[in-house]
């Protein structure tokens, strides 16, 4: 119960970050430039330029009653609570930073770097949170369902980049709709880095008549796992098992040395490895 109790208290602690670093992205750049990046904030950006009298953050709001109902309907009520949490929270943090803060850059270029930017790192905390902060999160959240094939970051900007394409003619500026574009880059990048990046490793493969030392000192220096694998030579037909180990990327000099001290003529492949899931890299639950 304890346990349960302080899971939920991180995962909320990384929702409210997440939802006000996305807010900052959106108030302090990418709303006061016309730049809509996408998603139901981009969205909202155009509304506003037509309603103003309604904020960003409000009209983001109603555009999620209809889509938050949706998320219930494919992921039930407790998702349901953590995405009102954080649509309300970033929403309310909009309106504070449209009241108080206000634009920091009129620099188009810097602005969609450093809009992406926030944005995809606060909604990638909220994702990684298991939760959303609505709109189209939850739209590629239940694409994902039905393309497990596809990353999510570029779920997202195949849906975002229908929205920018709609700013660029509604604005009828491709000055602005070029910038939207590059914040989408660089929400992507940043999206995929922090949604994926922490478990990224390295799949060796080590051949050698020393492979059992060399698991050994894996398994002991590096508190790595090995495996195994049973083959045999295709010209020779000889048996020659093969070594096999994930490893994080810091582990990666180490197993090096470790090779040539026990085998300097060892043949060694190191192939990149974006997603391990189980003990020491990322639970088995969460998304690939």
């Amino acid at each position: 119960m304890k346990s349960t109790v302080q899971e939920r208290i991180k995962q909320y602690l990384l929702i409210t970050v997440g939802s006000i670093i996305y807010a900052a992205g959106v108030s302090f750049f990418l709303d006061p430039n016309n730049l809509a990046p996408g998603g139901v904030s981009g969205i909202a950006i155009i509304i506003n330029s037509f309603v103003s009298f309604l904020n960003v953050g409000m009209i983001i709001v109603i555009i999620n009653v209809p889509i938050m109902i949706l998320g219930v309907i494919k992921f039930g009520v407790r998702f349901l609570m953590s995405s009102i949490y954080a649509v309300v929270l970033s929403s309310a943090a909009m309106e504070l930073f449209d009241r108080t803060v206000g634009c920091l850059t009129e620099n188009l270029l810097l602005a969609a770097i450093a809009g992406g930017a926030l944005q995809a790192l606060g909604i990638g905390l909220v994702f990684r949170a298991g939760a959303t902060t609505g709109g189209t999160d939850i739209l590629v959240r239940v694409l994902r369902t039905k393309l497990r094939h596809i990353r999510t970051g570029t779920l997202f900007m195949l849906v975002d980049g229908i929205i920018i394409t709609a700013s660029g003619i509604i604005y009828g500026n491709i000055d602005i709709a070029l910038y939207a574009a590059l914040s989408l880059t660089v929400y992507t990048t940043v999206f995929n880095a922090v949604l994926y990046g922490g478990d990224e490793a390295r799949l060796v493969y080590i051949i050698s008549p020393n492979r059992q030392r060399i698991a050994e000192r894996i398994m002991t220096e590096l508190d790595a796992g090995a495996t195994i694998l049973e083959g045999s030579g295709a010209y020779t037909g000889q048996k020659r098992d093969v070594l096999m180990a994930a490893l994080r990327m810091r582990s990666l000099p180490q197993a090096r040395d470790i090779v040539r001290e026990e085998d300097e003529n060892a043949f060694m492949i190191v192939t990149k490895a974006t997603s391990v899931f189980g003990e020491g890299f990322k639970p088995n639950e969460e998304e690939i």
